[in-house]
């Protein structure tokens, strides 16, 4: 990475990544790409409507609609 603070800006994402590998993809076996498709659809969507956040004890889409809400965008 380049500059100071950089790494910061890829943490996020990795995270995603490590959660949906550990939780998803390692406990299931796909019998092809468009089940695997499918599925990791099917837990992303989990993960951001109904999966309640480590810290915040609610889930993403529901932490961001109420902050953009209070921003008034």
């Amino acid at each position: 990475m380049d500059g100071k603070g950089c790494w910061v800006d890829n943490v996020f994402i990795e995270r995603l990544w490590r959660s949906l590998k550990y939780e998803n993809i390692y406990i299931k076996e796909y019998q092809c790409v468009k089940d695997a498709r499918k599925e990791i659809g099917n837990w992303i969507t989990y993960y951001n409507e109904l999966r309640p956040h480590s810290t915040l004890s609610s889930p993403p889409d529901e932490e961001y609609y109420k902050t953009t809400l209070l921003q008034g965008t």
